[in-house]
């Protein structure tokens, strides 16, 4: 969506507050022992809590609140019996919905002690979602965002997920614009003041090759290595663009 109001900022904003609460309050959970499942209903009472929706399980029949993927994993893992345990990569990923307005984030929780390369992929996807952030400017083709998230990457020692991307958002979950994350030839229309999008850096310490698991939700990595996830609701602006979704 585009911003059109203070109406649409406003809603847009409250929106993105509940993503973040409930980001924060899923994180502080996430201990060794504790289940995908238990983190998903913690995560549930949150939205519940603050009068939003998950926007999957309305959009998409998601069944479950969150989407809890860890290690291999990338997106979309659905929660279960599976424990956490101590060196995991949990990947939360976020998407509410309150008074019409949808909001999207997540993170890459490293639970300690983690070896040393999950450390440096957690914290390259981080760095690459800011460089991305730092290049989502008006007048600036959609590709740029993806030229400094791979660039990062690649700085890293770590591969894109080339076919998982960032997107509009705002009235629903997917929305145009297409927001890859490398340089896209195809991604050359022009990001304009007021545009909704996700960006979000997904990223590999193995090769490219995905495939979906058994329950028809689960994308991970062919070759099982670790992924990480970082992402963000933003407007677009001249300047700088307003982060939704960051904590308070």
């Amino acid at each position: 969506m585009s911003i059109e109001s203070e109406r649409d900022l406003d809603g847009m904003r409250r929106a993105g507050r509940v993503v973040a609460a409930v980001l924060a309050e899923t994180r502080a959970a996430v201990e060794p022992g504790i289940t995908t499942l238990e983190l998903d209903r913690v995560a549930a009472d949150a939205i519940e809590a603050r009068g939003a929706r998950s926007a999957p399980a309305d959009v998409y029949g998601a069944p479950c609140a969150i989407f809890v993927s860890v290690n291999g994993d990338v997106v979309h893992g659905l929660p279960g019996p599976r424990a956490v345990r101590a060196g995991d990569l949990v990947k939360l990923d976020v998407t509410a919905s309150l008074d019409g307005y949808v909001a999207d984030a997540a993170i890459t929780v490293v639970v300690p002690p983690a070896q040393p390369q999950a450390q440096r992929l957690a914290a390259c996807t981080r760095a690459a979602l800011a460089d991305g952030l730092a290049h989502a400017r008006a007048g600036a083709p959609v590709s740029a965002i993806g030229r400094a998230v791979e660039r990062r990457v690649r700085r890293g020692g770590f591969t894109v997920l080339r076919s998982l991307t960032g997107h509009g958002i705002g009235r629903t979950i997917h929305e145009p614009p297409t927001v890859p994350n490398w340089d896209d030839p195809r991604a050359r229309g022009r990001l304009t003041h007021g545009l909704v999008i996700t960006v979000e850096p997904l990223v590999t310490a193995g090769t490219e090759g995905l495939e979906e698991a058994a329950d028809g939700w689960t994308i991970r990595t062919a070759d099982g290595a670790l992924a990480a996830h970082a992402e963000h609701t933003i407007v677009v602006t001249r300047g700088r663009p307003i982060v939704l979704t960051a904590a308070a």
